[in-house]
């Protein structure tokens, strides 16, 4: 394996053995401490403009599954979606009964550079105390420049550019601004309709019954169009669902503020409590940003909050059919617990 060094913004300088594509990468550098699920997170839209760390030691081992449709549970979207990969030991050689593909190989396909043989842990206690910083991995022989994620429109980089329909039965306009392939699969197995549509989609050219807002990379303040157009779908009074970037879409449009984290939350066990009920579930998740709920209105309550650090995770109007939550209830990878998410929204169409 040839070397590359992972060189932080603060002149931080880690060197590493070259997995993958052999070219230099720069974006944001994020950790996710889940254990399994390399496939789904590599897919997952979120990780646009991101250099990602698993702190999980041992990588590749079941290799990839073969991509040929996306109704695969282990692909989120059609390619791999990070910038770069960091890990600590990565195995060439796999073995799983659907396995095609050594992980190696298939981010090649992607030109995606790996770095491993580094000590992530000691990577991630980094992230954490220092926050979230700008990063790159680099080759002495592709010099390459910085790079924020945060600074640009990353929903034109994952979204869609055509109307796609689903299913049979009652319609959810599902507004795809980078949404993970899952939550697709859960609408559709439910008996329902879905026409997925570009986020700059104009909800006044179709009918629908309601409205979904899905999960995206990047920073939530770079699309007020969104927000607008959750604003006056609001005063339809159809059913409104946000997931991830869709919560702080919808969050926004209700008159609250969001803030970048320090570090933000990726993994698959992350606690959270309904506010309502005390009842706590462990959740998937993978956002930089998060609600404050001191600048909510009075029409909302805050549905679910983070057990770890009390962030919010989740918002439901008083009297509208409004609601949103930061967590992923379709996972993949991760637990399923809170999959009943999908049933509340929908019940308000039945």
């Amino acid at each position: 394996m040839n070397t590359a060094k992972l060189v932080f913004e603060n002149g931080t300088s880690i060197q590493g053995k070259l997995f993958g594509a052999a070219n230099s990468a720069a974006g944001e550098i994020v950790f996710n401490t889940g254990m399994v699920g390399y496939p789904e997170t590599l897919t997952d839209p979120s990780y646009t403009g991101q250099i990602l760390v698993l702190t999980f030691p041992f990588i590749g081992n079941y290799g990839v599954e073969k991509e040929l449709e996306l109704n695969s549970t282990f692909f989120e979207s059609n390619g791999i979606k990070i910038s770069g990969l960091v890990i600590s030991d990565y195995s060439n050689d796999f073995s799983h009964w659907n396995a095609y593909n050594s992980l190696s190989r298939w981010m090649e396909k992607y030109n995606i550079p790996g770095l491993c043989e580094v000590d992530t842990r000691e990577l991630t206690k980094l992230i954490r105390e220092n926050g979230t910083m700008l990063g790159k991995i680099e080759l002495e022989t592709d010099p390459i420049k910085f790079f924020n994620p945060d600074t640009i429109n990353l929903f034109e980089k994952v979204a869609p550019k055509d109307v796609v329909e689903y299913g049979e039965g009652k319609t959810i306009l599902l507004y795809d601004c980078g949404c993970k392939e899952n939550i697709v699969r859960n609408l559709v197995n439910r008996g329902f309709k879905i026409k997925r549509v570009p986020w700059t989609y104009n909800y006044k050219q179709t009918d629908f019954d309601a409205v979904l807002f899905s999960n995206g990379p990047g920073n939530p303040e770079m699309y007020p169009e969104l927000v607008l157009t959750a604003k006056e779908i609001f005063q339809l009074g159809k059913p409104v669902l946000g997931i991830c970037m869709g919560h702080q879409i919808v969050s926004l449009a209700a008159g609250a503020k969001t803030y970048k984290m320090k570090y933000g939350h990726r993994s698959q066990n992350q606690p959270v409590i309904n506010k309502i009920n005390n009842r706590c579930f462990v959740t998937s998740q993978n956002h930089g940003y998060a609600v404050d709920t001191s600048t909510l209105s009075n029409d909302w309550i805050v549905w679910f909050e983070n057990l770890n650090d009390g962030t919010n995770e989740g918002i439901i109007h008083k009297e509208l059919p409004i609601m949103s939550v930061q967590f992923h209830p379709e996972a993949a990878p991760g637990p399923v617990d809170t999959e009943f998410i999908f049933d509340e929204f929908l019940a308000k169409l039945l």
